[in-house]
């Protein structure tokens, strides 16, 4: 039994296929899948069921994993700790970033850190921020930047970056265009256009709504900020989004922009640099997180 066996088993099993564990590894999919076999010949039971769609581990495989991710956080510290010693900064880091933001707010940071600590490999996943609490928890991910209305859960820390006004985007050519606020209570019976479930915005979206006895139709559901904001503008309903993605460069270029409408009462959510309570483990996750949060 070697490392890279277990460090095979560990990613497949994080990322439900080989194919995407393939991508994150750098190494070819029939290799992984061959290194798997072999572990299973060498324990004598099968780790892995593999579905049509998804990769899960079987009752064997389940009681495999703990040890396997404590052997790889050995075998981790132990280099980092000689790193250390010479004074270098060398490790695996996984940062995760809400799917709806723009591509901006992590790859310069992260490319600049990246640039400067050559001996780091760096993973960036992208999800919901139910989804990248959850990582954070269990130690997949290492920081994080997400949306969330208020306070971090239990056992995750984080540092506000921004507060963002939610506004209702619409048509310029709907009757709201000239309002100068979009109450709540005129969302009921408008098709709304916002983001799924598990987004920090839709949380506060959704509070909101609730605290005011709202109900309103989802019409179209979507993580892309700018397919949200092209479709309020086609006129096919009010997109409810944070007040600065009206400004991005992609948005004015559409043919047909929407126009903003502030809500009333106002709306906030907040964009959190987020990490597991009591700091991420490793030198360089936090060198990095030391890197965000003071960039």
């Amino acid at each position: 039994m070697e490392l890279r066996h277990l460090r095979y088993l560990v990613t497949v099993v994080d990322e439900g296929t080989v194919t995407a564990a393939a991508e994150v590894l750098h190494v070819a999919q029939p290799g992984i899948s061959a290194q798997l076999r072999q572990l299973e010949r060498e324990l004598g039971e099968t780790l892995l069921e593999r579905g049509p769609r998804a990769v899960v581990p079987t009752e064997a495989g389940l009681a495999v994993l703990p040890h396997a991710r404590a052997a790889l956080a050995a075998a981790d510290g132990a280099r980092d700790a000689i790193a250390a010693l010479r004074g270098l900064v060398r490790g695996r880091v996984a940062v995760g970033m809400a799917s709806s933001l723009p591509e901006t707010v992590l790859a310069d940071p992260v490319g600049a850190f990246a640039t400067a600590h050559p001996g780091v490999d760096v993973t960036l996943r992208e999800g919901t921020a139910d989804d990248l609490l959850g990582a954070l928890r269990s130690g997949r991910l290492d920081v994080a930047v997400l949306g969330l209305p208020g306070a971090p859960p239990p056992g995750i820390e984080s540092r506000v970056l921004t507060e963002e006004r939610l506004v209702a985007a619409v048509a310029a050519d709907d009757t709201a265009a000239g309002l100068d606020v979009f109450p709540l209570a005129g969302l009921a019976g408008r098709r709304l256009i916002c983001l799924p479930p598990g987004h920090g915005l839709r949380a506060a979206l959704d509070t909101a709504l609730a605290a005011h006895g709202t109900a309103t139709r989802v019409a179209f559901e979507a993580g892309s900020m700018n397919l949200l904001l092209r479709l309020a503008g086609a006129g096919a309903g009010v997109a409810i989004v944070p007040e600065p993605a009206l400004r991005a460069p992609a948005v004015l270029a559409l043919d047909r922009p929407p126009v903003a409408v502030p809500l009333e009462p106002e709306v906030r959510t907040r964009l959190h640099l987020a990490w597991r309570a009591g700091g991420p483990a490793g030198p360089a996750a936090r060198a990095l997180l030391e890197s965000l949060d003071t960039g």
